[in-house]
């Protein structure tokens, strides 16, 4: 399975989105913080493999969807900035018609989202991967290919943040 051609058959490609996709999807979600967007660009990283299979060695496949990836998510992250604030701006004017508790749970909400998505991105990667995907701090150093105690520390950072954002709501 090392050969340029290789990828352009279909049985090939498809181990290879097997392979890939779900980790994939996962990364761009914990880089993002939106399902939607990190299923298109794993799609659109994909198509684009797909499109261009006949120059790229399966071996390589891998680091070529997340690259093209990651430039997808370059380009669309300015476009996502001003969605992302039209949707917080929506959904703060409209909780005020809501009962009591639904405004408090929604703003807690918003308080944590908005907590998480300011940790630095090594940060927010690191504990999303381990508190939403319930991946091991070595699971985490091997797919980021860093050290166990990287990880550690990252996730460390990432608590004493969140715990700093949680003293200023009570």
């Amino acid at each position: 399975m090392s050969t340029q051609s290789d990828l352009c058959e279909e049985s090939t490609f498809s181990t290879v989105f097997r392979e890939y996709a779900k980790t994939l999807n996962n990364y761009l979600f914990y880089k993002t913080g939106n399902k939607g967007l990190a299923q298109d660009l794993t799609q659109e990283a994909f198509t684009r493999l797909w499109q261009h299979c006949s120059d790229v060695i399966v071996a390589n496949a891998k680091g070529y969807v997340f690259k093209t990836a990651n430039n997808l998510l370059i380009n669309e992250h300015k476009h996502q900035q001003v969605v992302l604030k039209f949707e917080h701006n929506n959904t703060t004017k409209s909780s005020v018609e809501n009962p009591q508790f639904l405004m408090e749970e929604e703003e807690l909400r918003l308080q944590i989202e908005t907590a998480i998505a300011a940790l630095p991105e090594k940060q927010r990667v690191v504990f999303l991967m381990s508190r939403i995907d319930k991946k091991t701090y070595a699971e985490i150093a091997a797919i980021l290919g860093i050290s166990k105690q990287a990880v550690e520390k990252r996730i460390y950072i990432a608590l004493d943040k969140l715990r700093m954002v949680s003293k200023k709501i009570k």
